[in-house]
């Protein structure tokens, strides 16, 4: 299918991910939504069969607000050459859904892409080799600096929570081996450049490594070694930056906690955590379904829902689609706050 911008309209560009979870069902929900915007090029990749047999299948058990298929663009792909339904053939699709989106977001300069969530061993199973959908964006756009930004707009107070991973996909004994400064100030010059769309003078706080932020090198030396010198030298050459930290791990989201419910509370920008469960447990826990992963230092804005693929609820009709809602009025969003950033 040819999608020609003719009429210059923004483009969301959604990859189904893995069709044996929740995915199909949650982007049908999301896009009969009120929520999102309606004057939107939507433009799904991914099986017509398979989002027909979903739409079908929701509609038996009584399901009315989901998108017809029949009425939505969808940049159809049928990669498996059976009716395979393993693991691997799920895999091999959602792979293929993924990289076949980003080509299509790369043809246009108006265009994000929302991204279904897949599931990282089926992705093996069919012989990709990759640690998450972050790694292949990186990959495929030829970029070395990204950054694994978890956010959530607050229906509460309208602010916006943002937590920034250091280190992503990779196991707990590993961290300690990839964290050091140059990564620290690599990660900070990305939450920087995302923050300051938002606002001239963006509040940063940094979460420590160690319990109680390591306390003086009783509890961890990497605070005390490396971790506060590198913080204080990376403020020194970006002053424009209120910067807080190595702050306690288990008080640093207190803040967080409060700026969501209560308007008058204390606003920051965002958290850097060292690492995946320290940052998205009490992201997940305040923002509940509204939390949305993006990826920082891509040419375009990319999202995608902060859950994975549900497979003990896939087809059961119970699948809250809140978080995909959320990730695509946040690609939206955050795409044209870059328009504006870039026309003054």
């Amino acid at each position: 299918m040819n999608f020609q911008n003719t009429n210059n309209k923004f483009k969301v560009v959604i990859s189904v991910g893995d069709e044996s979870g929740i995915g199909p069902e949650i982007i049908l929900k999301a896009l009969s939504s009120d929520e999102i915007p309606q004057n939107i090029d939507y433009v799904l990749v991914g099986s017509r069969k398979n989002l027909q047999k979903t739409y079908t299948q929701l509609n038996s058990l009584g399901l009315k607000n989901l998108a017809n298929p029949n009425n939505l663009q969808i940049h159809d792909l049928e990669i498996c050459s059976s009716d395979s339904e393993s693991k691997s053939s799920y895999g091999n699709s959602s792979f293929y859904y993924l990289t076949k989106a980003i080509e299509i977001v790369k043809q246009f300069p108006n265009a994000a892409l929302v991204t279904g969530p897949i599931c990282k061993k089926s992705w093996s199973l069919a012989g990709h080799y990759f640690s998450g959908q972050t790694e292949v964006l990186a990959k495929l756009c030829k970029v070395k600096n990204v950054g694994m930004l978890f956010t959530a707009k607050s229906p509460i107070t309208g602010w916006r929570f943002n937590t920034l991973l250091a280190t992503t996909h990779i196991p707990l004994y590993e961290v300690t081996r990839q964290l050091n400064i140059k990564l620290i100030h690599s990660k900070l010059d990305l939450f920087k450049e995302f923050c300051s769309k938002y606002t001239k003078k963006p509040f940063l706080k940094v979460a420590g490594l160690n319990p109680h932020a390591g306390e003086e090198g009783i509890l961890g030396n990497e605070e005390k070694e490396w971790l506060n010198d590198a913080l204080i030298s990376w403020n020194k050459k970006n002053k424009h930056i209120k910067l807080l930290g190595p702050i306690s791990p288990d008080s640093c989201w207190n803040s967080s906690a409060k700026a969501w419910i209560d308007k008058n509370a204390e606003k920051h920008n965002g958290i850097l955590a060292m690492y995946h469960d320290q940052g998205l447990i009490p992201m997940k826990v305040i923002a509940l379904n509204y939390s949305v992963n993006t990826t920082l230092g891509l040419p375009f804005i990319r999202t995608s829902p902060d859950h994975g693929t549900g497979f003990d609820i896939a087809g059961k009709g119970i699948a809250q689609s809140q978080s995909m809602i959320e990730a695509i009025k946040a690609a939206i969003e955050m795409t044209n706050n870059l328009r504006l950033l870039y026309t003054h």
